[in-house]
């Protein structure tokens, strides 16, 4: 047997939300009731994300961080007790969610502890593109290697998964799927059940993803929403579920395909007309948050309007972030010096085209999924 690594360095990125907002909890409901649609998304992972470095540690938790704006945060240490590690969890605050993660290693495997210096973050913070899921990808790949735990990308998700939802953000189930980096992703959820499929794209797909600067209330947006089901909130709740159900399935089936084609103006187009059914079918169901009046500020904008295909709301919705899908590569350059000067923090982000025979043949280096 081969000895253990002693260190590993781990780059873990955000995720974006494409296609398919909210249909993770709301697919997750068929365990209670089988009436209720099954969940479609369509993911990829930014080119922002978490840079760290990982060591083995006999007996603790200890976690350094670099935050965007350059504020260092640590060491912060916790024994890898199952106690303490769960009371930090379940309390929330910044380290919650690697002691979640460390509390469900712990449980099921035999392991000791970590000492993880995330040296950068270029990722923003609570604007809807998955930063908490990304630390629990990093913290959970790093059990995985330095442990040789022989998780997938798969089970690192779902380590990630179950250490978040240990803590007060009870996230959805798509969040962790940045654990495939920057290969798209078409997810399907049936109750506890989650099916992946990575997409192979034919041609690169040029996007620009803004920090709108503006803030919004997710928890709020995810108690209105939720309040819908699994039959309730009247019409409202209706059209809530009409919308997460059939107007969901019809566009990811179109996204689908256009995402694997690389159809930058198709892309485009679903993703206005996703924006419109959203804010009729949704936006009535949270109205203080999901009116989003920066965001559509942005997306109605005709000095924008020579530059994209279309665009729409990220994560959640409401006033975090705006993506975009550019024309090409020089008008994406275009598009964020544009928005930059729309007082926005913009990302550009590039979907690299592949083969469809490699992205069949990938697999990680720790074998088939679980």
């Amino acid at each position: 047997m081969s000895a253990l690594p002693n260190s590993v360095d781990i780059f873990v990125p955000g995720r974006l939300c494409l296609f398919g907002e909210h249909s993770d909890w709301a697919g997750g409901y068929r365990r209670i009731d089988s009436t209720i649609a099954k969940g479609y998304c369509l993911l990829v992972g930014t080119n922002q994300g978490i840079y760290a470095r990982a060591t083995r540690h006999p007996s603790k938790l200890i976690i350094t961080s670099t935050l965007p704006d350059g504020t260092n945060l640590g060491p912060h240490e916790i024994d890898m007790v199952p106690e303490q590690l769960l009371e930090v969890a379940e309390e929330g605050g910044f380290y919650s969610y690697s002691a979640g993660v460390a509390y469900h290693v712990l449980s099921h495997y035999n392991v000791k502890g970590l000492e993880i210096e995330s040296y950068k973050m270029d990722l923003p913070i609570r604007k809807g593109l998955s930063s908490s899921a990304a630390n629990n990808v990093m913290v959970a790949r790093a059990f995985n290697h330095l442990y040789d735990l022989k998780l997938t990308k798969r089970g690192e998700m779902e380590i990630a998964y179950q250490g978040e939802i240990l803590t007060p953000s009870r996230c959805g189930r798509m969040d962790q799927a940045c654990a495939y980096g920057n290969t798209p992703v078409f997810l399907t959820f049936d109750g506890e059940r989650m099916d992946v499929e990575e997409i192979a794209v034919q041609e690169d797909i040029y996007l620009v993803v803004a920090d709108l600067k503006a803030g919004k209330n997710t928890q709020k947006i995810l108690a209105d929403l939720n309040a819908c089901y699994p039959k309730s909130g009247g019409k409202i709740g209706e059209d809530v579920r009409y919308y997460l159900g059939p107007v969901n399935k019809d566009i990811l089936s179109r996204a689908r395909l256009a995402l694997r084609e690389g159809n930058h103006k198709k892309i485009g187009a679903l993703m206005t007309e996703a924006q419109r059914f959203f804010d009729h079918f949704m936006a009535p169901a949270c109205p203080t948050e999901l009116l989003s009046p920066t965001l559509h500020f942005v997306l109605s904008s005709p000095e924008l309007a020579d530059l994209t295909y279309g665009g729409k709301g990220v994560g959640s919705q409401g006033d975090g972030c705006v993506q975009l899908v550019a024309k090409g590569p020089k008008e994406q350059k275009r598009l964020v010096a544009k928005l930059k000067e729309m007082d926005t923090e913009p990302y550009p982000l590039v979907i690299k085209a592949q083969n469809e025979q490699q992205s069949d043949s990938e697999k990680d280096e720790n074998g088939t999924e679980n």
